[in-house]
Formats: C-alpha cells, structure tokens, sequence
C-alpha cells in the first residue's frame, strides 16, 4: 500500500519583522509616545498591548511601518495637538506677599537662687573657766594700777616689835591681837585706817599678783589676814594658845592687797 503526499507552499507576502508589526499598530499618541521614550532610552522593548488599546490601533496597508527616525518628530506633533494653550491677558499683574519672621531671642534663663544662710551655731563656755578668765583680767588690770607702798618696810619693821605678844580673840593691842587686829594697829602707826574685820580688810586696797607683791603688803584668806615680809614670808596673829610670829606662807591660795 502506498501513499503519495503533496507539498504546501506559504503565499508569497512581504517580509515583516517585530518593528514592523509595531510600527503598523503605532497610530494612536499614547502608543507612539512610549515608543519614543524606549527608542530615546536605546533599549529595545517587546510591546503587548491591552484590550483596551490594542482595540483602537488600525494601521492601513497603505501607509506601512514607520521609520524610527520619524517617531521623535511624530510623537511631538502629537504633544502639541493635544496639549491645552494657556493664554495671558497683557495686562497680567503679579502679586506676592511675605510674612514677616519672628527672629527675637529667647529670654535669658531666670538667675539661680541665692545660697541659703549659713546659721552661726553658738559658742559655749564653762561658767568654770568663764568666771576664772574674768578674774585674772581683773587682777590684771589692777596689778597694773596698784599704787607704789613707800611705808613697806615701815611697815614691816613696826610689825615685827610685836612678836610673841599673845593671840586674843578681839585683841587689838600690844597686850594682845588677833589676826585683823594686829594688822590694823599696825597700819595706823604709819597713818593708814583699815576696817575692823578681816573680810572687810579684803577690799581695803588693790589686790597685786604673787609676782608683785611687796614688803608691807596685806596677805588674805578667807578668815585670816597677815603682813608680807617679802620671800614667801608674812607676819601674823594665828590661833588662842599660839604667840604672834613670823614663819613662811601656809595658805593656798593667798591673795596679795596693796593698801596705799
């Protein structure tokens, strides 16, 4: 069994290429401007085109595909025919307005606060050591005023006659003394008046340091009163049963009175 077979020819028809069957679709603006923009780009685009603009492209036999050089100029006159024209009155004015900017500084921060007071806090001192600075500026001052004794050793000499007269309480005579008795019998003798007492005697004159007592000066303590016979020494009436006489210092804390 044999089978013959015949040949098939295609139609003769003019060459075509992708740029010609776009160039052949290309009548609208819209698709004549997006192919210049890829002709200008250099790059080489494969177009598919939508329903919507594939719908309204017909290209006619007659006219053939469109060169790429004449795309630019197309693609232009298309611009201009579809591109509104805004007209200008001659008379046309132009108006600006400006607004004027606030550059004022800020205002300068408010100064800090002052420091707070500083409190002082009290000084306290011991009535001890209070009273004890009181009295040596006393002592102080009056050493410094205390006047001059021209009668000590007058004194001192007339003092001294009446040792071993006898000790009498209230004696203020050579037949007898007591401390504040014989020293104001004394002291009259050369024209100076003590009080009676001995703690009267304490205020009869300046009181004087250790350091200047002088011959002739009144040695007190509290219930005793004598005669400074210089060197640590004094002269006095002591107790019932003992003579009047003259021996060193005995007393503690003896106070020094200058009696002018």
């Amino acid at each position: 069994m044999s089978r013959s077979a015949s040949a098939r020819h295609r139609a003769a028809a003019r060459p075509t290429t992708p740029l010609s069957s776009v160039g052949s679709a290309l009548t609208g603006p819209a698709a004549r401007r997006a192919v210049v923009a890829a002709a200008s780009s250099g790059i080489v685009l494969t177009l598919t085109a939508s329903a919507s603009v594939a719908g309204g492209l017909t290209a006619p036999a007659a006219r053939g595909p469109v060169p790429m050089a004449n795309l630019t100029a197309i693609a232009d006159d298309d611009a201009i025919a579809t591109s509104p024209t805004i007209t200008v009155a001659a008379d046309a004015t132009w108006a600006f307005s400006s607004t004027a900017a606030d550059v004022s500084s800020e205002p300068p921060p408010p100064p800090p606060p002052p420091p707070p007071p500083v409190v002082q806090r009290p000084t306290y001192t011991s009535t001890t050591t209070s009273r004890t600075a009181e009295r040596t500026a006393v002592e102080t001052a009056t050493t410094a005023s205390a006047p001059a004794n021209p009668s000590g050793s007058a004194i001192v000499d007339i003092a001294r006659r009446y040792t071993g007269v006898p000790y009498v309480y209230g004696g203020a005579s050579p037949s007898g003394f007591d401390c504040s008795g014989f020293t104001m019998y004394v002291f009259a003798q050369v024209g100076i008046s003590l009080p009676r007492s001995s703690s009267a005697q304490r205020y009869a004159g300046t009181v004087v340091s250790a350091a200047d007592a002088r011959p002739g000066d009144l040695v007190w303590a509290p219930g005793h009163v004598g005669i400074y016979t210089g060197n640590g020494m004094h002269i006095a009436a002591r107790s019932p049963g003992t003579p009047l006489y003259e021996s060193q210092i005995y007393m503690s804390n003896p106070v020094f009175i200058r009696v002018g």
